[in-house]
Parts: C-alpha cells; structure tokens; sequence
C-alpha cells in the first residue's frame, strides 16, 4: 500500500505516502495523481468520523432517537470511495432513520459536500458523458453516469428549494453603480414530449457612471416553470438589486415583445428599445427606397442609422419619412417589410430615444440578454441531437445562473456548509 495512516487524532490526519518512479516523467505524474487520490481516500475516512456521534441518544422534534449501532455505508469523494461505520438513529417506533454524521458532514446522498460541487459544477457546463470522460482523463476517478446525473440534480434541487430562503450579495464592485439595467428574453429549447418549448432569461446589470458594465446577475426558467414563475424570480431579484441600490436610474432594455415591457415598464424609470432590432427595420426601408440597388440600401441605411443613434427626435422624423413613401415597382414583400417597419416605429418611437440615452451613457443594445439567453441555454441544452425532460432543464437552468453570476456559485456552497439541508437519510 503507497498511503498508510501515521497519526490521526481529532485535530489532524498525518500520512505516510510512498511514490514509485518510472522512467517515463509522464507515467510518474498519472502514479502521483494516483497515490494522491489514494492519500485523499485515506484521508477523507479518518476526517468523516470526526463528525459521528458517540452513540448516544438524542433528541429532536420531540422524539427520542436511539442508534442501531455503527452501520457501514460507502461515500463518494474527490479521491475515491470510502466505507466509513457511522451511527444511525431511529425512534422506537421505527420508520425514517437518521445520520447525524451525513447531516454534520453536509454529505448529498452519497457523495462529500467537495465532490457534489465538482460534478454539479461541471455538469453545468457539459454532459453526464463528458462529466465521466472528464473526472476519469483529468481526475482520476471513475463514477457512473446515473451517479453523475442523480448528484447534480440533488444539488440543482436544492437550489431551486432554497432560490427564497437564500439571498445572495452581490460582489463587491470597482465602482459605484449609476445605472441597472432590466432585459429580458426567450429562446427556445427541445424538449422530449412538447417539442420546441421557450425558456426565460433575464439580466440585471450594473453600470457605472461612464456606462461601464460592473456585474451581471442572470435568472432563468425552463418551460414548465412557466413565464409567471420566471417573472417572480427576476421580481424578486429587482427587489433585491433595488434595496442596495435605491438612487440608481433603472432601465428597461429588450426588443419589441410586447410581454416584455408589460414586465419592464412599472419596474423601471425609463425604457429603450434594443438599436440592433430598430435597425433591422430600418433595413426594410431602404429596400423599399431603393429596391434595385444594393449600395444605394446600405449608403441609406448608414445614415439614418446613425441619425437614429445620435439625434434627439430622429426616430419621430424617421416615421414621418416612412409614412409618405410611396414604393414605386416593388414587390409584395418588400411592401409588407415597409408596413413592418412603420407599424413597429409607431408602436416604439417612444423608447427609441437613443441619443438622450448615449448622452447619459445609459447602454442601448441588448446585447447582455440576448448573450445570456446563448450562454445559459443555447451552450448547454441545444447541442446536436439534445432532447429534455422539463425536469432536468430547469436543474441545468438553475445550476449554470449560480455559476455564471459571478459570487453566487461560492455564496451557495457557503449556505450549504452553514445551513445543511436535511437531517432525513
């Protein structure tokens, strides 16, 4: 044996560790890892005993719970498996058992608190397969897929169990936060029964005064959960972003769904329309100004989008202009694209102000949401041939927000060691 125990007491672990060498540097290295994981093994039995009872019995919610004695059980840790005996608990009238040691330990299921952050951590980012590959090519320890899927889900669970009770604080930032900026969006997603099904996502960015984006909180749903229950997040997060920063301006910023600003409008002290999606109407006008003639389009656009982005009153005076066209030799549906566009500036003329927005280095693109919606979704949950259970989604949803909100992955990890989550084995 590489690893055996030279002293163990309740303050600390010390090991012998023996570590043969090859002539091959890379050979050595994969025998470290190896005996290293052996070491944490090894390790990891000796510190989970710390956290048993002495078999005495105890007390809670009124009942008396007595132990059945020290009972094997194998966990799962970053290193390797480990039977560990441990007292479990049960009242004389039998039915559910309890195990102080899981529950001191902040054990999930079967696994360590650090190997259900590894894997839940990574299943965020990839599939169970590629969770395997991974903890076998780069770690050194092989688990089974279910093992993988069933963790991550006891940990997306949580958090879904817990996304009230828990209150996460934001970083701390380089600046002071001038503005918040409200979007929201959808983007659909493959699931197995429904078929094609939209997700929510929603951002809360901070800006500061020169209009520098600070931080970015990102909130997600998948289709079950429905849109209602999406809005309760991000209401709940407005709420909160609003009790730190009560004398930030508050922009709302999406393109032309008229949901969307049903939501923003009573949340937020002004509201602008995405540019990119103004200007992809823009595009309609010019083809109908100049149908047969490609440059002249762009030389159109060129202007009148830059009229738009720096003009006070411009996308008034674009609607004007648009109203009086009368496209000469057109076809039907560059006809039907200048309706569009008319149609679309007067619903929205009055959150194109894009000129007093730059003025005030407010941002005017969406870009945020749109990149959230790719980055939360789409990376994840729309590879080739990917179909989802409703279920499993929002447990991916909900891992990859608290990843990717910078501060809340730790944050969460930090409730779980204080808090716990259970007592019920």
């Amino acid at each position: 044996m590489a690893v055996s125990i030279v002293q163990s007491t309740t303050e600390s672990i010390t090991l012998q560790i023996t570590i043969p060498l090859s002539q091959s540097f890379l050979d050595t290295e994969e025998t470290i890892q190896s005996v290293l994981n052996e070491a944490g093994t090894v390790a990891s039995g000796e510190a989970l005993k710390q956290f048993d009872t002495d078999g005495s019995a105890i007390e809670m919610g009124g009942m008396n719970w007595t132990s059945k004695g020290q009972l094997p059980k194998t966990y799962q840790t970053p290193y390797g498996t480990v039977e560990v005996h441990r007292h479990v608990y049960q009242t004389s009238a039998g039915g559910t058992t309890l195990c102080p040691l899981k529950v001191d330990a902040r054990n999930i299921m079967t696994s360590t608190p650090r190997l259900a952050k590894q894997i839940s951590h990574k299943y965020a980012e990839m599939s169970s397969v590629r969770v395997v590959e991974d903890l076998r090519e780069n770690h050194g320890r092989i688990v089974h897929r279910s093992f993988v899927q069933t963790l991550a889900e006891a940990v997306g669970e949580i958090a879904l169990l817990k996304e009230e009770d828990w209150h996460y604080q934001t970083p701390k930032l380089p600046a002071e936060v001038a503005t918040v900026s409200l979007g929201v969006d959808g983007t659909c997603l493959l699931l197995c029964e429904d078929g094609f099904r939209q997700a929510m996502v929603g951002t809360l960015s901070l800006y500061d005064a020169q209009g520098e984006r600070l931080h970015t909180t990102y909130v997600a749903a998948a289709p079950e959960y429905g849109r209602n229950t999406f809005l309760t997040r991000m209401q709940r997060e407005i709420e909160h972003i609003k009790r730190l920063y009560p004398n930030a301006h508050y922009q709302g910023l999406a393109d032309g769904a008229p949901e969307n600003w049903t939501f923003l409008e009573p949340v937020t002290d002004t509201q602008v329309l995405d540019f990119f999606h103004a200007t992809q109407y823009l595009d309609n006008v010019a083809k109908a100004i100049h149908p047969r003639n490609a440059k002249h389009q762009k030389s159109w656009m060129d202007e009148h989008c830059h009229t738009l982005k720096h003009e006070i009153g411009a996308a008034e005076r674009l609607l004007a202009e648009m109203e009086t066209l009368v496209p000469q030799r057109v076809s039907q549906s560059v006809q039907e694209g200048l309706q569009d566009a008319i149609t679309y500036f007067r619903n929205h003329h009055h959150q194109m102000r894009y000129a007093e927005a730059t003025a005030r280095h407010l941002p005017i693109g969406s870009g945020v949401t749109e990149a959230g919606c790719k980055v939360i979704v789409k990376e994840r949950l729309c590879g080739s041939g990917m179909k989802w259970k409703e279920y499993g989604a929002g447990i991916v949803l909900s891992l990859r927000t608290l990843s990717y909100s910078q501060g809340r992955w730790q944050q969460f990890w930090s409730k779980i060691n204080r808090y716990g989550f259970t007592f019920v084995e």
